[in-house]
C-alpha cells in the first residue's frame, strides 16, 4: 500500500533519537512550560528572523487568539479563501466577526487578489490569506492592498512551514503568522500543536496572556483567555525534527517534480509554481476530469489518494445560510476536480512511476 503521508517510515528514521528526548522529558517530570519549549520557540525565532514566537495547542488556537488580539469581534468582516479547512473560517467566527470568502486563483489556488480588492468594505478589520498545499500567496501584494485601507493581515501558514517568498518566510509578512504541526504536516508533532509569530511588540503582550488563561502574572487574570500550550514532550519531538526541515521540504520538491515530468504533454494540470515563492507541496494536488474513476483504479493498484476539499466552505452546512446563494466558480470547480496524490520525503521514484502511470493510463 502506498499511502498519503508515511509517518511511520518517518519516525523509523529518527526514532532513537526521539526516543531519547522523550525519556529525558519523561525523567526530568518536566512536562509542561520546560526546556524544549522554549528552546524550539528560540530555534524558530532565529530561522524565520521575528521578533515574537509563542507556541501554543493547535494551529486553529493560533488563528483563533490572533484575530482577537486584534480585537476583531462582531460588526467586523474578515476577508478569507473558501477553499481550505474549515479551521481558517471558524477562527472568524469564534470571535463573533464574520467570515467573507473571496474566489481563488485557478492557477495558485490560493486567494484571488484582484477580487480581494473589490470586497474590502467599511467593516473590514483583517484578510486572513491562506498559504494552500505550501503555494505562498504573493504577500507584497496583498500588503500593498491592505496598507491602504489599514487592514490586519493574519498568514494561514499551516501548510506551508518553511515556504518562502524571495528571501523571507511565509508567516512574517502580517502582523501574526499561524502555523501547524499536526502529524501529517511537513513539520508534524505527535499530536496536536501550534505557533504563532509577530513583530509588533503590543500584539505580543496580548498572545502571551491569551494562551495563558488571559494571565501575565500568576493568579492575576486582565483578560478572557485560553489553556493553549505546546507540551515538553512535544517540543522536544519537534526540536529533533526541525533539524531536517529544510531536507524534507527539498524532498518534497523532489518528489513533485517526478509527479510533474510525468504528467508533461497530458490533459493533467499539475501545481503551480511561480517565480513569487518556493513551493514546499505540504500536498501535491492535480486537476483531473474523471476523478471518480482515477481514485477508483489508484485503489485497486493498493495507492491512496484524497480530495482536499471536496465542498467548499460556502457550502457547509455551518455556513450556507449566510453564503449559500453565492457562487465562488473557481473554488467550486476545483472542489469537484481536484485530487491529491501520495507526497512524504521518503516517496521512492519507483512509487511514483508507478502512481503515475495508472492515471496517465486513465486519460
Amino acid at each position: 500500500m502506498i499511502p498519503m503521508v508515511n509517518l511511520k517510515l518517518q519516525h523509523e528514521k529518527f526514532k532513537k533519537e526521539i526516543n531519547e528526548e522523550v525519556l529525558r522529558v519523561m525523567e526530568s517530570t518536566q512536562f509542561i512550560n520546560g526546556p524544549n519549549v522554549k528552546a524550539f520557540e528560540n530555534e524558530i525565532k532565529e530561522l524565520f528572523d521575528v521578533k515574537h514566537v509563542f507556541s501554543c495547542a493547535s494551529g486553529t488556537d493560533a488563528l483563533q487568539m490572533s484575530i482577537e488580539a486584534l480585537k476583531i469581534g462582531p460588526g467586523d468582516e474578515v476577508i478569507t479563501t473558501p477553499f481550505t479547512f474549515i479551521s481558517t473560517a471558524w477562527a472568524i467566527s469564534y470571535c463573533g466577526a464574520t467570515p467573507v470568502f473571496v474566489d481563488i486563483d485557478p492557477k495558485t489556488f490560493n486567494i484571488d487578489l484582484n477580487q480581494v480588492k473589490q470586497s474590502i468594505t467599511e467593516s473590514t478589520k483583517a484578510i486572513i490569506p491562506v498559504h494552500l498545499f505550501g503555494q505562498p500567496v504573493d504577500m507584497n501584494q496583498l500588503m500593498s492592498i491592505c496598507e491602504k485601507s489599514n487592514i490586519k493581515i493574519v498568514e494561514d501558514c499551516a501548510q506551508s512551514f518553511g515556504a518562502k517568498l524571495q528571501t523571507k518566510y511565509t508567516g512574517t509578512f502580517g502582523d501574526f503568522g499561524c502555523y501547524s504541526f499536526f502529524p501529517s504536516k511537513n513539520l508534524g508533532a505527535y499530536g496536536d500543536g501550534g505557533l504563532i509569530t509577530t513583530n509588533d511588540d503590543d500584539l505580543a503582550k496580548i498572545i502571551l496572556m491569551l494562551r495563558n488563561h488571559g494571565s501575565n502574572k500568576r493568579y492575576h487574570h486582565d483578560i478572557v483567555g485560553y489553556n493553549s500550550r505546546l507540551d515538553e514532550i512535544q517540543a522536544a519531538i519537534l526540536r529533533v525534527k526541525f533539524k531536517h526541515i529544510e531536507s524534507f521540504n527539498n524532498d518534497r520538491r523532489r518528489v513533485a517534480t517526478t509527479y510533474s515530468n510525468f504528467f508533461q504533454n497530458t490533459k493533467i494540470m499539475t501545481p503551480y509554481a511561480d517565480n513569487i515563492g518556493n513551493h514546499v507541496y505540504h500536498q501535491y494536488t492535480i486537476l483531473i476530469d474523471n476523478r471518480e474513476k482515477v481514485q477508483k483504479l489508484l485503489s485497486d493498484e493498493k495507492i491512496s489518494s484524497a480530495i482536499y476539499y471536496p465542498i467548499p466552505l460556502h457550502k457547509q452546512k455551518v455556513y450556507k445560510r449566510d453564503h449559500g446563494e453565492k457562487s465562488f466558480p473557481v473554488a467550486e470547480f476545483v472542489s469537484n476536480n481536484c485530487l491529491s496524490l501520495p507526497i512524504y520525503p521518503e516517496l521512492k521514484y519507483e512509487e511514483i512511476e508507478k502512481i503515475s502511470r495508472v492515471i496517465i493510463n486513465s486519460i
